[in-house]
């Protein structure tokens, strides 16, 4: 089980928080690999083109005569070995719309969180708490978790405008809601900060305490052993008792029975 830092609303550490169970630490390359090249793709305008030499304006005569002038022939002063010509095979408008299927993109994006899990780079935060739009606010939260000259990604339980317009001026913070979130951004990023909310899990005790706990529980196991013991020994000398007391009655019985047949 993977775990992270654990911060108040107010950036100051609290302890470590325990990541659900999905944060395995388990990376897919080749699955983030295709999810990114997908989200690039899908970016793409595809509006670039080119001319052939059917659509370049001019040529539409021979620059000089077939045969006598000892040049290489030429039908038109637009083929593309003539400068301002047609170019051949050059890009045209197309679509580079690319397909994920939906359980490649859940990996991929369990895949991206798991990597920055494992480099320390994924930061819980209580809550985010935002009066109204203020970039100062988020400048002053960012500096507060000492990612200030990070690309930081704030992920969000819900849609919050205060949140997302108080980092909309800033070009390397990006806020975004936790469920939206695509493997590419969490990559782009190089620290995530997550609502508690948003995550789910649960928040580990402070070392002192953890150290504490470990001693009380080490206490009442060597109490419970001790109690045990105490109590098996006592067992132990009663079954002694009865057994030696038992072997008392059946000898004086025996001594009495054959007191009785001498008589």
């Amino acid at each position: 089980m993977l775990e992270a830092q654990l911060y108040t609303a107010d950036a100051k550490q609290k302890g470590s928080y325990a990541l659900p169970e999905e944060f395995d630490g388990t990376v897919n390359r080749a699955v983030l690999y295709h999810a990114v090249r997908a989200h690039r793709n899908n970016l793409r305008q595809g509006t670039h083109s080119t001319k052939t030499r059917a659509e370049v304006s001019g040529g539409s005569r021979k620059p000089w005569r077939q045969k006598g002038t000892g040049r290489a022939r030429q039908g038109t002063i637009r083929a593309a070995q003539w400068r301002g010509g047609g170019v051949v095979f050059g890009p045209k408008p197309r679509s580079y719309h690319t397909d994920v299927p939906r359980k490649v993109k859940r990996l991929a994006r369990q895949s991206a969180l798991n990597a920055r899990a494992n480099e320390g780079a994924l930061h819980v935060i209580e809550s985010l708490e935002f009066e109204g739009p203020k970039t100062r606010r988020m400048v002053d939260l960012v500096e507060s978790l000492g990612l200030g000259s990070n690309k930081v990604l704030i992920l969000t339980t819900e849609v919050r405008p205060e949140v997302y317009l108080s980092g909309r001026n800033l070009r390397s913070v990006h806020v975004t809601r936790y469920a939206d979130a695509s493997a590419y951004e969490i990559l782009w990023s190089d620290a995530v900060v997550v609502e508690q909310a948003a995550i789910g899990g649960h928040a580990i005790k402070g070392k002192a305490a953890k150290t504490a706990g470990r001693a009380t529980r080490a206490k009442r196991a060597s109490e419970g052993a001790t109690k045990k013991k105490t109590v098996g020994r006592a067992a132990s000398k009663k079954r002694a008792t009865a057994k030696k007391s038992t072997r008392k009655t059946k000898s004086s019985a025996k001594k009495a029975k054959t007191t009785k047949k001498k008589g």
